[in-house]
């Protein structure tokens, strides 16, 4: 699918509710699967990532009900069930790494495999503290398809080389059902979707720094709602931000603090932004958010804040080609382990467009303020946040270009656009 986008409007003024978050959907039908008994997940994602894992808990014996598409039902048991065939995680990174942890400590074995994508992301991450468990996993080149062996597994007290909140995930579901205690310890902390959810259901979980341990523990069900997703909301901040005379309202928007890095970095800029209330749902921070256009500067993105933003840096980059100034973005090397090497495609992509930007080992140097031509098409990479990052800068560009490719949306966002639209003015 090609996308021509350009600047037939005005400007954004309106306001719109974000959708559910990604990784507290996935997490949701996760935790409710091993739990006993009923649990209502609420506002659950329309992504296709989230439904790969609804689909994988299906295989495995779940009983899940959708009504009225984002409403699901888990009637678990808190046993699952041999699969009857390999587990397709499709494009998601999170459905592997976590559900491999559940899976190593079954007493069934399990193939889990992804799309072409998905195959070539790094999975040695998971794989080597499963092992340090006592899991049998094999893969090629520590790649997928995982071939996992279910086994009795033993506690681990594990220090992670980065902060990662897939791999901390997979450690804390292993030692959910392995007797004594596991404990993980990170450089920086990572997104607490997952202590949050499991504290919420009762596992015994305690959390100290940027350590967590877990010891074996049954879940309660749950009856939760999920809040906006940050992440999605990080593309409407920037369109306002950047085209002139522009105000959005983002309703719903999850306002974690281990995933607001790009709302602290964007005050550092000079972004105006409010939070207009906060409130708590099911141990999660939510609120609305005011942005309006704004004069941006430069500045340096690195170090602690890396975790709490990383998904956010390619559109934080289409920011930066707008900005007063050098910025700097180093440590983000995870950034070439993504859907794609984001590093790369981004000042790739970017660069067609005219940014300033020049690729470093560990991130890039953006200089701006740069007008944006377009007239070109650019590539998206199989790679969601790439896609949306370009639709953006599209909209500033002072003529068309064209995204080959940009089906990839649907694998978080498949409303991106439409909402985009009753922004349009």
């Amino acid at each position: 699918m090609q996308k021509k986008v350009s600047k037939n409007f005005k400007t954004l003024n309106g306001e719109i509710t974000i959708p559910a978050d990604k990784s507290i959907s996935h997490r949701a039908v996760i935790f409710a699967s091993l739990a006993d008994g009923i649990s209502t997940i609420r506002n659950f994602s329309d992504g296709q990532d989230p439904k790969s894992t609804l689909n994988i808990f299906r295989k495995l014996g779940v009983d899940i009900d959708i009504i009225n598409k984002s409403t699901v039902i888990i009637n678990s048991k808190s046993k699952l069930l041999p699969p009857p065939n390999s587990l397709d995680c499709g494009n998601s990174g999170t459905s592997m790494r976590l559900i491999s942890g559940i899976l190593a400590r079954q007493k069934f074995d399990s193939i889990l495999i992804g799309d072409q994508s998905l195959s070539k992301r790094p999975m040695k991450r998971i794989i080597e503290p499963l092992t340090l468990m006592g899991a049998d996993i094999q893969s090629k080149n520590n790649n997928a398809p995982l071939i996992i062996k279910g086994k009795t597994l033993q506690p681990i007290n594990y220090k992670t080389p980065k902060a990662s909140a897939q791999v901390k995930s997979c450690i804390l579901l292993a030692g959910l059902g392995t007797e004594g205690k596991t404990t993980i310890t990170e450089p920086y902390l990572s997104r607490n979707h997952t202590e949050i959810m499991l504290k919420y259901m009762g596992a015994d979980i305690q959390t100290e720094g940027n350590s967590v341990s877990i010891s074996k523990s049954k879940l309660s069900p749950i009856d939760i709602e999920i809040c906006g997703d940050i992440s999605s909301a990080a593309y409407f901040i920037a369109a306002a931000l950047i085209i002139p005379d522009s105000k959005v309202i983002l309703k719903n928007v999850g306002l974690n603090p281990t995933r607001t890095g790009m709302l602290d970095i964007l005050k550092q800029m000079g972004a105006d932004i409010k939070i207009l209330d906060e409130i708590e749902i099911c141990g999660e921070k939510t609120g609305t958010l005011e942005v309006k256009y704004s004069n941006l500067k430069c500045c340096e993105i690195s170090g602690e804040i890396i975790p709490r933003l990383i998904d956010e840096i390619p559109i934080i980059a289409v920011l930066a080609t707008q900005a007063q100034g050098q910025t700097i973005i180093k440590d983000a090397q995870e950034l070439r382990n993504k859907e794609s090497d984001r590093i790369t495609a981004v000042v790739t992509e970017l660069r067609k467009l005219g940014a300033d930007i020049e690729e470093t080992p560990d991130g890039m140097i953006i200089n701006g303020k740069t007008d944006l031509f377009g007239d070109c098409e650019v590539e998206t990479y199989h790679d969601h946040r790439l896609a949306m990052s370009l639709y953006v800068a599209g909209l500033i560009c002072k003529k068309e270009i064209l995204i080959n490719r940009f089906q990839w949306v649907n694998i978080s966002f498949p409303k991106f656009e439409k909402l985009f639209d009753t922004l349009k003015v």
